[in-house]
């Protein structure tokens, strides 16, 4: 698929603008990083990286509920390794990859702060790239917006026509598990209609799992964590993206 935007002109721009409110945030980063304390682990997310946001727990509340003791899991795009060290918590293997590599020296600094080490594998990766075998859980929390990136900061919250996030639905089914899952974080500050597109036409069923409803400037916003499963395994009862 092409990206062909779902918004109208006017929430286009008004996300534009939400973009760089927060792109001009991320500039402000401390060279030293940001602290994050977050569901019971402490990060040092450095420059050009993506912070712990108010609505981050979306999704790891959902990944601390949803990862069993020795499941694989694969957290892709993991930033500071956030959601990677709460699925090994859980007594998961996990592999968390970034192509940024900001992210990926980030990520193996908090999975050492954190003490799960021994169960977390962090390399730099374009998308599937050094990824090999299945998994039985894939995270994935992309950047919401669609357009160009100016550097390894922006790229954490904006992909291109959403090219990633193409390739992502495009490939992921051959690193799934016969039953295997995937967890998708995103919201309808961005082009959300573009996200179910791509969850129909690539085969999965999606059911909303938790979600947060805000009021951004005057306009209703809700951000949301998806659980897809390949359509034909789907459980009963699940609502189609």
């Amino acid at each position: 698929m092409t990206y062909e935007p779902t918004v109208t002109p006017d929430e286009a721009a008004r996300m534009r603008a939400w973009h760089d409110e927060h792109y001009a945030f991320l500039q402000q980063v401390s060279d030293d990083g940001e602290v994050f304390d977050y569901l019971g682990l402490t990060l040092v997310v450095p420059p050009h990286v993506q912070v712990i946001e108010p609505t981050s727990d979306v999704l790891g509340r959902v990944v601390l509920d949803e990862v069993g003791p020795g499941e694989r899991v694969l957290d892709m795009g993991t930033g500071s390794g956030v959601n990677a060290i709460l699925a090994a918590t859980r007594g998961a293997h996990v592999v968390a990859v970034d192509v940024n590599p900001h992210a990926v020296a980030a990520a193996r600094a908090n999975v050492e702060r954190n003490g799960v080490a021994d169960r977390v594998e962090v390399a730099r990766s374009d998308l599937f790239e050094q990824v090999e075998g299945r998994f039985d859980l894939v995270v994935f929390d992309p950047p919401f917006r669609w357009m160009r990136p100016r550097d390894w900061a922006e790229a954490s919250i904006t992909d291109e026509d959403y090219q990633t996030l193409t390739a992502f639905f495009a490939t992921v089914r051959r690193h799934l598990e016969d039953d295997g899952r995937v967890l998708v974080f995103f919201g309808t500050t961005a082009d959300v209609g573009y996200l179910e597109q791509l969850v129909e036409a690539n085969g999965f069923a999606a059911e909303v799992v938790s979600r947060r409803e805000l009021e951004k400037d005057g306009h209703q916003v809700e951000y949301r964590t998806y659980r897809l499963r390949v359509a034909d395994l789907a459980l009963p009862g699940t609502d189609e993206a």
